[in-house]
């Protein structure tokens, strides 16, 4: 089978596309064929070797696939050879099949397409984990959201709308905060050319409620200043860069930082992961979300995927098809 290969550490154009061997499902895995890998921005930090965790060389990135069982190991029960499903692999998604533990295939619903699926996981698992568990989100509340054009952007406009709150998007591109509005943002503030403290607190009367900030760098700082009274500032990725904040930002009106780390929490509770995936699927199911369809590269150009994204140049989420 076809698969991308990462060699070393470093610029992602060493990434090259190899004809490796079939995977085997051992007992109690599943073997995919893969329809739809999606891109995510740790498969870049992975493959560059600027994540905590460095996986032993040579490996294929990629983290979440969807596509259809082509064969089950001893004791797996619940899953058919045929079965659509999405699939949480942690490593190994970039390729034509992937092998992984059953419990970590989940039956995919008749609305979601084989490249949405592929893109759903982490950014809605975040985005629910985040502004449900960790957030505490509360109908009327107003959320700034930061990135809003990228996948964990759009994920948190849709879902802060599922509990009712009301959302500004700011992006830095009209492309961007085009998709922010299809997702059901309230009100876009361009990042490029207003001040977003400013136009948060007049948007909101005031001070938003809650800050969701997947990008860092110097958009942080605005953000937390427009918070109001008693808000919550949801730090969860860093993009543009790991900020420098004045903490005496967070004393003044009793303001909260809180930390979101979805992937850490899953890998600990795999049981919980399992109960946000169903809650998020029955949302899809009723309706009540509509995750959007992602930009295509075929496999080979998994570079240019991920550089796209690393650079900020893609707007919401990318899949790579085999």
């Amino acid at each position: 089978m076809r698969a991308i290969v990462c060699d070393d550490f470093g610029p992602l154009d060493r990434l090259r596309l190899a004809e490796v061997p079939d995977p085997v499902p051992g007992p109690g895995d599943v073997l995919v064929d893969v329809a739809a890998a999606g891109v995510n921005f740790v498969d870049a930090l992975f493959v560059q070797g600027r994540y905590q965790i460095k996986p032993p060389l040579p490996f294929t990135p990629g983290s979440e696939v969807a596509g259809t069982v082509a064969a089950v190991g001893g004791d797996v029960r619940g899953l058919d050879v045929g079965a659509r499903v999405l699939v949480s692999c942690g490593l190994g998604g970039y390729a034509e099949r992937v092998v992984a533990p059953a419990r970590a295939a989940v039956p995919l619903p008749g609305r979601l397409d084989a490249p949405r699926a592929a893109t759903f996981t982490q950014s809605y698992s975040t985005m629910l984990y985040a502004l449900r568990d960790r957030g505490a989100v509360r109908p009327g509340e107003t959320v700034l959201v930061l990135g809003a054009g990228g996948g964990i952007g759009l994920a948190a406009i849709a879902l802060a709308k599922v509990f009712g709150a009301r959302v500004a998007a700011a992006a830095s591109s009209a492309a961007k905060r085009d998709l922010a509005l299809r997702a059901g943002a309230d009100e876009v503030i361009d990042t490029t050319t207003a001040d977003v403290k400013t136009a948060a607190r007049e948007w909101s009367g005031g001070g938003v409620d809650l800050v969701v900030d997947p990008v860092g760098g110097d958009l942080a700082e605005p953000a937390l200043r427009a918070l109001g009274e008693g808000g919550r500032y949801l730090v969860i990725g860093f993009v543009a860069g790991i900020p420098r904040l004045p903490l005496n930002q967070v004393l003044l009106r009793n303001r909260t930082v809180v930390g979101v780390d979805w992937g850490a929490w899953a890998g600990r509770e795999p049981e919980g992961q399992r109960l946000i995936l169903a809650d998020l699927l029955a949302l899809v199911a009723d309706e009540k979300i509509a995750p959007p369809e992602p930009t295509a590269y075929p496999l080979k150009d998994a570079a240019t995927a991920l550089a796209d994204l690393s650079e900020r140049r893609a707007a919401g989420k990318l899949a790579l098809l085999p």
